[in-house]
C-alpha cells in the first residue's frame, strides 16, 4: 500500500458470517483486510453487522462460516494466539472506579505481561499514553468521561498489540478530548500499530482512517479511502457517501 502503510497484512477477514437462526444472518460473507500501520474504519447503521463482525474477529463470538487471520493466526483454530495479538475496547467499557488510575494500569499490566519487568514496561507506556500526569494518583471515580476514556485506551494499547479493535473510541467526549484521542491513534498507527475502528462519527472517520468499509444488512458493500469514495459517488463528504450506499440495499 501507499502513504507509508506496509503491505504486510495484520488482519485478513475471509467470508466471515454469523447466522443466528436458519437463513438469518447478522453478518454474511464479510471480507476485508487491514495492513500493518493502517487504520481501517468499519461503519454502518445500527443493526448492520458491525459489532457482530468485530466480536467474531475478537473471538468473543463463534463464526458460522469463514475465518479471520490475525497476525498469522486463525480465530477458529488458534483463538488463544489471536487474543495475544489483539486488544478490544468496546464502547461500554469501564474501569474499577474505586482504584487509583496508576493502580489500574499496574493491575491490568500484570494481567497482560509475562513477567514483572514486562508489567513495569507496560505500566510506564500506559502512563505516557494517557497523559494524565499527577491525576493518575487520584481515584478513577473522580475522572471526567474524557479522562476515563484516555485511561481505558492506554490500558488497551500499552502492550503494543498487533491489532487494536476500538468500538466508538470517542463516544460521548467533548471536542478537545476527542481530538486528543484521534491524534493518539494516528501517532500509534505511525509507529506501526494497526487499528480496526467502528464509529458513527463521520467527521472522525474522515479525519483518522486510512480506509473505510461500509456495511449494511450484514453485507460489506464498499471499501476504499474516504476521498476515493466521495469521488466515486459524487458526494461532498463521507456522510453523503454513507447515505447513498446504505439506502440502495
Amino acid at each position: 500500500m501507499d502513504n507509508g502503510i506496509s503491505t504486510e497484512k495484520v488482519l485478513e477477514v475471509k467470508g466471515l458470517s454469523k447466522m443466528y437462526k436458519k437463513g438469518v444472518y447478522a453478518s454474511e460473507k464479510v471480507s476485508f483486510d487491514v495492513h500493518k500501520g493502517e487504520i481501517f474504519a468499519l461503519i454502518g447503521p445500527n443493526g448492520a453487522g458491525k459489532t457482530t463482525t468485530i466480536r467474531m474477529i475478537s473471538t468473543l463470538l463463534q463464526a458460522t462460516e469463514g475465518d479471520a487471520i490475525v497476525a498469522g493466526h486463525s480465530i477458529l483454530t488458534e483463538p488463544e494466539k489471536v487474543r495475544k495479538n489483539i486488544t478490544y475496547l468496546p464502547d461500554e467499557a469501564g474501569a474499577y472506579k474505586n482504584m487509583k488510575g496508576i493502580d489500574y494500569l499496574k493491575f491490568m499490566a500484570e494481567l497482560y505481561a509475562d513477567n514483572k519487568s514486562q508489567a513495569e514496561e507496560y505500566t510506564e507506556r500506559g502512563r505516557q499514553i494517557c497523559e494524565l500526569g499527577d491525576r493518575l494518583n487520584d481515584k478513577i471515580q473522580s475522572y471526567s468521561r474524557g479522562m476515563q476514556r484516555k485511561l481505558l485506551l492506554a490500558r488497551a494499547i500499552m502492550s503494543k498489540p498487533a491489532l487494536a479493535i476500538l468500538d466508538e473510541p470517542t463516544s460521548g467526549l467533548d471536542i478537545i478530548n476527542a481530538l486528543e484521542i484521534r491524534r493518539m491513534i494516528r501517532k500509534l498507527a505511525g509507529e506501526g500499530m494497526s487499528f480496526l475502528l467502528s464509529s458513527h462519527n463521520m467527521l472522525e472517520i474522515e479525519y483518522v482512517s486510512d480506509r473505510v468499509g461500509i456495511i449494511a444488512k450484514g453485507h460489506l458493500l464498499e471499501t476504499g479511502r474516504a476521498g476515493e469514495l466521495t469521488e466515486k459517488y459524487g458526494a461532498k463528504n463521507l456522510e453523503e457517501v454513507f447515505e447513498k450506499v446504505v439506502t440502495r440495499v
